[in-house]
Parts: C-alpha cells; structure tokens; sequence
C-alpha cells in the first residue's frame, strides 16, 4: 500500500537540536516581550498626543471605519488561515503547510494595501505626520504595525522556500511554530489599534 509523500510524518531530528530549539523559542518570546514594551510605548504616545491637533484634522475627520474593519478582517482571517497551516504542520501535511501560508500572504499583501490606500489619501488631503502631533503619533503607531507585517510577510516566502526545499525537519517546523507567534502577536497589536485609534477616533 502506498503512503501519500503530503501525509509523511514530520522528520525528528536530534536531542541537541531540540534543546537549541527549546532556547531559541525563549529567545523569541523575550523579543515579543520587547516589541510589546516598544507598542505600548507608541500606544501611550498616542493618547496624549490625541488632542494636539494644532487646528488641524482629528480622527472622526480622517478614518473611515469600513475600510479599517476590512483591513481587520482581512487581518484576523490570516491569523486563522495561519492557524490551519500550523496544523497542517503538525500532521506532517507540507502541501496543506504551503498552501495555508500562501494565503495568508495574500491577506497580508490585503492588509499592507489597504493601509498603504489609506496613508497615500491622508498624505493627498494635506493630513501627513508633519500636520499636527496627533498625526504624527499615529503615522508612527500604524505605520510601524504595518511595517511589522510586512516583515512577517518576507518571512512567510522564506518559509515556504525551506518548507519546499528541507521539508518539515524539525527545524523548519519550529521557525514555522516561531513565525506563527510573531503573526498572532501583530494580530492583537491591530485589534487595540483598531479599537484604541480607530474606533475611538470615529465614534
């Protein structure tokens, strides 16, 4: 009977590769650690620079809450899309793994878009972050979310290429599990955007 190459087992590989995975996993979540101090920072910079508009445009002005609630949809729909591939992964299913990721990427490159639509627009209505300090702070709030997901978004196509080329090694699988981490994490970083930002700046 013949065994289907999608459904192999994942590789296990030595005991030291797997205490050097255990360590690199505790290095990962002390850096999620400091990207978390490095938010709340920019979070708390833009609560007291909400009302520093120097005359300028607020929120309720700027933001149009459906294209920020399609931006998180598409945004929570990856984190799922990426939840499935981490099954995949854990079924030893690398066709399912790539497959999921892939479209992960598509509704990361969604994601990317529509924030990128929205600052261009700002940018042409004479509401960039030179305007007031409420702009500033969000521009720098959003933009360094935005550019965190797009570093997630390199990451995901190098996965692939390891998934492809080595397989899911034991190795590969724990970048992936690592990986998976930084993504949920930039996903509730973007709820308390949305709800912190957005939401408070229409309503």
């Amino acid at each position: 009977m013949s065994i289907a190459i999608d459904e192999l087992p994942v590789l296990a590989e030595s005991g030291p590769e797997a205490e050097r995975a255990e360590v690199k996993a505790l290095g990962f979540w002390l850096y999620l650690m400091t990207d978390a101090v490095i938010f709340a920072l920019l979070f708390a910079t833009y609560v007291v620079m909400l009302r520093g508009t120097a005359g300028g445009p607020t929120g309720h002005d700027l933001f149009s809450l459906p294209h920020t609630f399609a931006e998180t949809m598409a945004l929570l729909f990856s984190s799922t899309t990426f939840g499935l591939a981490m099954v995949a992964a854990h079924r030893g299913a690398w066709r399912s793994v790539i497959l999921w990721l892939v479209v992960t990427l598509v509704l990361g490159l969604g994601f990317v878009s529509m924030e990128v639509s929205e600052f261009v627009g700002m940018i042409a209505a004479h509401a960039g972050p030179q305007r007031s300090g409420f702009l500033t702070a969000f521009f720098t709030l959003v933009a360094t979310h935005g550019l965190h997901v797009s570093f997630g978004m390199l990451s995901i196509v190098v996965m692939i290429g390891q998934i492809m080329v080595k397989g899911l090694t034991e190795s590969v699988t724990s970048r992936l599990y690592r990986l998976s981490l930084f993504w949920h994490f930039l996903d509730i970083v973007w709820i308390g955007i949305f709800s912190v930002v957005y939401l408070t700046g229409v309503l």
